[in-house]
């Protein structure tokens, strides 16, 4: 532990109080550029970790420090930080300032919250997780022999990495802050997946050394796949047997046997730091969940009108059975849903340079999600630079859902909005870099019901599969409220959803025990999407015949993640700017 200890108090000395740096404290400017451009190296160098879009880390011969220790140890940074923000003076600030303020603090604020309230303690959800995050780090690209050796001695870092987890899981077990055991069965699948791997060749984390670059000697990249062989079996494959263990015998038997986020220990201030993290907004959980019944009424008329479009005769619980059942309605096999995907995404090619003006350089890629994660994970999730695509139970993968989903994850959705994001060359990094849910999530979703604009949907069928989603995500603002304000049971929440979508029941299982496991991130969805729809509607009112579209979705998507009371002052300003003179023309597609 010593040299924990040493790492702990270099941490803090590096950040001494701003006021130590050789800026006059008027030049406030100054002051908050070197301030966050400090925090985010620093941030970057101590939290990066493996994900489905990027695999980035600090120092990457070494998985983070995620000990109890080093958690505290950052927050007192970023206390630190609050406090010099508190010195800067937003009124002296540049515009462009304000609004890096804006973004930034609450940020700071989320980062500090979440080790206070030891969130740490509860690193996994029912549909993510830190083991399967790992297998990520495997769609590194690698060029040179030290990336290899690099990848080899993160390897060799997993039984670390995973014993403070474990220690950390141990404390929430402690004090009743768990992962709820009812949704527990069958998640050690892809612990097992790897525990019980006796070839080092077959394994995931191999898979860079099958095909390595040409440039590096043959010989060398022989010791390279020995040192590498050598790290899953000693290492990794041992690390995830631990964990598979403290998994089964230790975890899942003690687990909470309650739901509800609010009824753990300080539970109630858990939620509401969830939900104003998620959501970007001050709403209370009653509020929230009265918006989602509303919403809920609203689309549930719409999709009436849908299907007496397909003539269909029968009550709506008799066209969602007929939905889920019939074999029209689905792929036969992985590959025909992955063309379908393609076909739809390159249709959406030809309409979207119709309705956004500036287009990113960045291209997407659609790839399976992965087996050993695919039975838990959603149907689908972008991001830059990929469109993941569940292929598990085909026949919980209808295609009517495909064109809403797609539009989504991919373009005009995730990846368009991320590849826009990176390209934003002037933005500071932790705006460029950083994901905001109920922005991010709220432009995917109204990208779903832009998609009608577009004429994406070819029949009815699909238009109610775009209807479905978006109920989807409606019914998420009272299930989440549901079970951890209200105290709703698993079986309401699963009812609920079942009866109000055409999601098949794999996906409402999976989708109702991530809401229980993940608290509030399903709220950010259609909160974000309603206040675009919402700023939308004020510019086409204020703008009359001279509204552009493509500017509108322009000043939506320029400056990246933002918060939505920091979107809802761009787009005022855009209409306020529109007003005042022509509107410059939408920049052409690339």
């Amino acid at each position: 532990m010593p040299a924990l200890n040493l790492r702990t108090t270099a941490l803090l000395l590096a950040f001494a109080p701003l006021q130590a740096l050789a800026f006059a404290p008027s030049d406030a400017d100054q002051r908050f550029q070197a301030l966050y451009e400090k925090e985010w190296k620093w941030r970057q160098e101590q939290t990066g970790q493996a994900d489905e879009d990027t695999d980035t880390s600090g120092d990457n011969t070494r998985l983070p420090d995620v000990g109890a220790a080093a958690h505290q140890a950052r927050l007192k940074v970023w206390e630190q930080v609050l406090k010099d923000l508190e010195g800067i003076d937003a009124a002296q600030l540049s515009a462009e300032n304000r609004i890096n303020l804006a973004i930034y603090r609450p940020q700071v604020e989320n980062l500090a919250a979440e080790v206070r309230l030891r969130a740490y303690e509860m690193p996994f959800n029912s549909d993510s997780s830190f083991w399967s995050n790992l297998s990520f780090m495997a769609r590194r690209q690698m060029k040179t022999a030290d990336d290899y050796r690099a990848y080899a001695a993160r390897l060799r870092d997993v039984p670390r990495h995973f014993d403070q987890h474990i220690a950390n899981m141990r404390s929430g077990l402690k004090r009743g802050f768990t992962v709820p055991r009812a949704v527990l069965d069958g998640r050690d699948v892809s612990i097992a997946t790897v525990a019980e791997q006796r070839d080092p060749e077959q394994s995931t984390f191999y898979a860079p050394y099958r095909k390595m670059p040409a440039s590096i000697p043959a010989a060398e990249q022989e010791a390279l796949r020995k040192e590498v062989r050598a790290a899953i079996s000693e290492q990794v494959v041992p690390a995830f047997a631990t964990l598979l263990t403290f998994f089964r015998s230790e975890y899942v038997p003690q687990a909470r046997t309650t739901l509800a986020a609010e009824a753990m220990p300080g539970g109630k201030d858990f939620y509401a730091q969830q939900i104003r993290e998620y959501t970007t907004l001050d709403l209370t959980a009653e509020q929230i969940h009265a918006i989602g019944l509303k919403e809920v009424a609203r689309i549930q008329a719409e999709m009436q009108e849908v299907i007496r479009q397909t003539g269909f005769k029968g009550t709506f619980a008799e066209f969602l059975t007929f939905l889920r059942t019939d074999p029209q309605f689905y792929a036969k096999t992985p590959q025909q849903l992955l063309d379908r995907a393609a076909w739809i995404s390159k249709r959406v090619d030809g309409e979207v340079g119709k309705y956004i003006g500036t287009l990113p350089r960045g291209r997407f890629t659609i790839v399976e999600v992965p087996a050993d994660i695919a039975p838990f994970w959603t149907a689908g999730r972008g991001g830059l630079g990929t469109y993941w695509l569940n292929t598990y139970n085909l026949p919980s993968r209808p295609l009517y859902n495909l064109p809403a989903l797609t539009l989504h994850e991919s373009s005009p959705g995730h990846s368009l909005q991320a590849a826009l994001a990176q390209e934003q060359g002037e933005q500071p990094a932790f705006r460029r870099d950083n994901y905001i849910s109920a922005y991010g999530e709220g432009w995917a979703l109204y990208t779903e019901k832009l998609g009608k604009e577009m004429g994406i949907y070819e029949t009815p069928y699909e238009d109610f599969g775009r209807l479905t989603y978006e109920m989807w995500r409606a019914t998420r603002l009272v299930i989440d409220t549901g079970v951890h304000h209200k105290g709703w049971s698993r079986d309401q929440a699963l009812a609920y959803l079942r009866d109000h979508t055409a999601l098949s029941e794999h996906e409402v299982t999976t989708e109702v025990d991530r809401y229980i496991s993940w608290p509030a991130q399903a709220l950010s969805y259609k909160l974000g999407e309603i206040a675009i729809v919402r700023l939308r509607g004020e510019a086409e009112r204020e703008l009359g015949p001279t509204f552009d579209i493509k500017a509108f979705h322009d000043a939506v998507l320029k400056q990246g993640s933002v918060t939505l009371p920091v979107l809802e002052s761009q787009i005022r300003a855009f209409i306020a700017a529109s007003k005042a003179g022509p509107a410059k023309p939408a920049a052409s597609a690339p």
